[in-house]
């Protein structure tokens, strides 16, 4: 009887160590650095609250399986180098907006993203190259007046 107080008694430490282990990695692997950017259009300048995805872990999970952005934030991806891919909505669960930006700070193409929670998802492709995307609430850059040609600078 000792014996299994015992075992019941370390399952429970295992149980606990081991989720504090994996809160504390999910803490880290959530939290990405958060950047102030300004965005030129015309006389009018906006500043927008980002969430960096800087490295291909981040720039994967991006968005994924959040279910609400506050009005003016969003996540600025970075890419080391130019790039052509597209972006996709796979267990991504609030419609979205993106801008893909070339390496001085000028939208090129803005695009409109729904959810997708099937296997199978449409990819957004802006068929040009660009360095940096900004995905924010859908609409946000309808709403704020910034179009295409704009710029983008981080404070």
């Amino acid at each position: 009887m000792g014996n299994k107080i015992k075992i019941i008694h370390f399952l429970f430490l295992l149980i606990f160590v081991a989720s504090i282990h994996f809160l504390f990695l999910d803490g880290k692997e959530a939290s990405l650095q958060t950047k102030m950017i300004k965005i030129s259009s015309g006389e009018r300048e906006i500043r927008l609250t980002v969430q960096v995805a800087d490295t291909q872990e981040k720039i994967e999970k991006g968005l994924m399986f959040v279910e609400k952005l506050p009005e003016n934030e969003g996540m600025l991806f970075v890419f080391s180098e130019k790039t052509y891919d597209g972006f996709w909505m796979k267990n991504t669960l609030i419609p979205l907006s993106i801008a893909f930006i070339d390496s001085d700070g000028k939208i090129l193409k803005i695009l409109d993203m729904e959810p997708c929670k099937e296997e199978e998802c449409p990819t957004y492709d802006p068929e040009l190259s660009y360095y940096y995307a900004i995905e924010v609430n859908l609409g946000w850059f309808e709403k704020n007046q910034i179009k295409e040609g704009d710029y983008v600078f981080l404070e």
